[in-house]
């Protein structure tokens, strides 16, 4: 009987061995080293002719050993083995290994075959610890071309480990396993239904191949290995929140979310009706909806989360909408009540459609409340009353509204804006607040890719708002190279003033705050050529306090400019979001705090300096908020990385499409995978080790459509147990708990 994958790797390649493999690579087990897959193959290389070798180059050469000596190393202790080999030609090639161990056997007069990377030494063509096999005289050519031509694997190490250690302690195992494994992960049925092959033989193809297309087939089969236990995970956490109980908030006929629809003085996307009818279905169910609404900058999901908590306050609930910010919060606060009209139920000096007129208490009226942690006493008091009593039928917050002390009568729904800003266990303290599991709609203005969506999110259901309502304009993106094109830079400045002479309003954007103090203005140019660096000199990043300081005296004097960043009081920040609102200030410089929710028509320019310090998904973000009126909106990426630079590239990709799902996947790309079954958003850190989420899209929806009937038969995998231990081994400690949670 041959070894178990879950068995410790000591019982396959020794205690030493196993001892340097879990201390240099973490792996612990037979199934974590045969998992460990090559990064790349290389052929030997075609047999060359020793005059013919090329420094730098791969080759594979057959030549006979004419002397053999040792010397010992000046750097090191131990030897190095010099061996001369020469061909018919009789031209020498010097072959060098600084490990001897393995070539003791290397004598003159020997035929060999050496594989490596060409070298040259003191003007010496050399090989240094090539491969290399002995040859009888008997061998044939067909012999040699076929070693020349074999695929070596290539490991991924570390120092203090070599990858020929590697593929032989891979070998060691892979000489033990049984041809079929009795702890395969995979059903046989799904193992037959997509054409894949054992687990042994994907193993011996993806560790052993013999060519490239054994390779693919290997790499098909492992790839399901990760892909069906992840989509096992999230069929099982559908199931398990089919089974929580909810209270079913049913539409109510002439309440409010009718009288707001009858007053709306544009009609909805068909996205938008589509979308609300997913959403209105959900809502009347027994059991809590958890559905996640993604859609691009500006495509109104703010509108469509609206008429779903208006419809949960009609059915006699409440509705929590979850900000990242105070300054969005603020701004959905704003948005909801003017959206809302005379149906908000709200102090007058607040907002009123007809400041003559006032409130209409005769109309039905939702009261919205706003919670924040920098809110006043007394203000705070009366909305955590309100919240705690019912009267707020919507409240909107930031964390704020997460803390024990806040409570509701009735939670119905909760709204989470921008999912990706908060922790699971912010949105998991939410959630609890409702004696019975509230309705969950997860929004977010950073388009996913519908892979992504099946990982990350494949426990919710999906709607996308595609279309952009009417009213929205277009925008155009270019990218200003400060140091290649200076009166391109000055032109941003006049570009300025050009809008805001048309009666528009501009965004200067910095990567960073700065001083308190304004920095020196005195220095400020006309045309803002102080803001740009000399060639080949590193500044700081540019902030928002010395910018704005030199843009007010420099190349935008006369104009109103205004700032905005997180350092400021709540406030303040709310003061300079209305005075900007209500066009009282021409041109606002900010941090990103400006990134998403803020909403001002009127704004048609926005200008990102030292663009190549924002992702992509930033600079969407960032661009999103201009275009938003009937005027076309101009986006301006002013950077000083050099052409050709990945951040030039980036740059010139947001410029080049505003359809965020493709950004999207530029990103992605960008920002590496992470661990798609865990919290790490990005980076390098991830249980996925084959299967990509940008690439193998087909892969995950088949594994998908296997996962969801399987797991519905059976919910606790009795039937498979070699796949539910997997599965207990992949959502382990920190795994679990985020999926508890998600």
């Amino acid at each position: 009987m041959g070894i178990r994958l879950d068995e410790p790797l000591h019982k396959a390649v020794g205690d030493r061995t196993a001892k340097v493999l879990h201390t240099k690579l973490h792996l612990e087990t037979i199934g974590d080293l045969l998992r460990h897959y090559p990064r790349k193959y290389v052929k030997r290389g075609q047999l060359t002719e020793l005059s013919e070798l090329e420094p730098g180059t791969e080759a594979t050469i057959v030549a006979q050993i004419t002397k053999v000596s040792r010397r010992p190393m000046a750097a090191r202790r131990g030897q190095m083995l010099t061996v001369e080999v020469r061909d018919a030609a009789d031209v020498p090639v010097e072959v060098t290994f600084f490990n001897p161990r393995a070539a003791n056997a290397l004598k003159p007069g020997m035929l060999g075959m050496f594989a490596g990377k060409v070298g040259e030494y003191h003007g010496r063509i050399q090989l240094t610890n090539p491969e290399f096999e002995k040859l009888d005289a008997e061998s044939e050519d067909t012999d040699v071309d076929s070693w020349a031509g074999e695929l070596l694997p290539i490991y991924p190490t570390t120092s203090g480990l070599s990858p020929r250690m590697i593929a032989r302690c891979v070998g060691m195992v892979l000489d033990q396993l049984d041809a079929d494994l009795a702890d395969d992960p995979l059903p046989r049925p799904v193992r037959a239904r997509q054409g894949l092959v054992p687990l042994t033989e994907a193993f011996r193809r993806i560790h052993r191949p013999d060519d490239w297309p054994q390779i693919a087939v290997a790499r098909k089969r492992l790839k399901w290995d990760e892909a069906l236990p992840m989509q096992v995970v999230l069929a099982q956490r559908r199931e398990a929140l089919k089974a929580l109980p909810a209270v079913p908030r049913r539409r109510v006929p002439a309440g409010l979310l009718d009288t707001f629809d009858a007053a709306l003085p544009f009609t909805l996307t068909a996205g938008q009706r589509q979308v609300g009818e997913e959403i209105e279905q959900d809502l009347a169910s027994e059991h809590p909806m958890h559905r996640l609404l993604q859609g691009d900058v500006g495509s109104g999901k703010t509108m469509v989360a609206l008429r779903a908590m208006l419809a949960v306050v009609d059915a006699g609930g409440q509705a929590v909408m979850l900000a990242p910010t105070e300054v969005l919060a603020q701004q959905h606060h704003r948005s909801i009540v003017q959206m809302l009209g005379a149906s908000a139920d709200v102090p007058a000096d607040l907002f009123s459609p007809d400041p003559d007129a006032g409130l209409d208490p005769a109309r039905k009226q939702v009261k919205v409340a706003l919670l924040t942690g920098s809110q006043n006493a007394k203000d705070r008091r009366t909305n955590l009353l309100d919240a705690a009593s019912g009267a707020a039928g919507i409240v909107i917050g930031t964390h704020a509204v997460i803390q024990d002390h806040v409570q509701f009568a009735d939670l119905g729904l909760v709204v989470i804006d921008e999912q990706h800003r908060f922790g699971v266990e912010q949105r998991d303290a939410l959630r609890a607040k409702g004696e019975t599991p509230p309705h969950v709609l997860v929004m977010t203005a950073t388009p996913i890719p519908r892979t992504v969506a099946m990982t990350v999110f494949g426990d919710l259901e999906t709607s996308i708002l595609s279309e952009l309502p009417a009213g929205r304009s277009p925008i155009a993106t270019h990218v200003v190279a400060a140091h290649e094109h200076p009166s391109h830079f000055t032109r941003v400045w006049e570009r300025i003033r050009e809008e805001v002479g048309a009666g528009h309003q501009a965004y200067v954007v910095c990567p960073r705050i700065g001083d308190d103090v304004p920095g020196n203005a005195s220095d400020a140019s006309d045309d803002g050529s102080e803001l740009v660096s000399e060639p080949g000199q590193l500044r700081p990043p540019l902030a928002v306090v010395e910018v704005a300081a030199k843009l007010a005296e420099g190349p935008l004097k006369g104009l109103r400019v205004g700032m905005l960043h997180g350092r400021m009081a709540p406030d303040d920040k709310d003061a300079v979001m209305r005075a900007y609102a209500a066009h009282e200030l021409d041109v606002l410089v900010a941090t990103t705090v400006i990134e998403v929710g803020v909403n001002v028509p009127n704004a048609t320019v926005i200008v990102v300096m030292d663009a190549d310090r924002f992702g992509v998904s930033q600079l969407h973000q960032l661009r999103g908020r201009v275009g938003r009126g009937k005027w076309a909106g101009l986006c301006l990426l002013v950077t000083e990385s050099p052409d050709g630079a990945p951040a030039r590239e980036r740059l010139a990709a947001v410029a080049s499409t505003l359809d965020g799902f493709e950004l999207s996947k530029i990103d992605l790309a960008i920002r590496k995978e992470g661990d798609v079954l865990g919290a790490t958003q990005s980076g390098y850190r991830s249980s996925l080790r084959l299967l990509s989420v940008i690439d193998d899209e087909d892969v995950i929806r088949a594994a998908r459509e296997e996962a969801t009937p399987l797991v519905e038969a059976d919910p606790t995998l009795q039937g498979y147990p070699v796949l539910a231990r997997t599965i207990a081994v992949l959502v382990d400690g920190e795994r679990a708990e985020y999926l508890g949670k998600t």
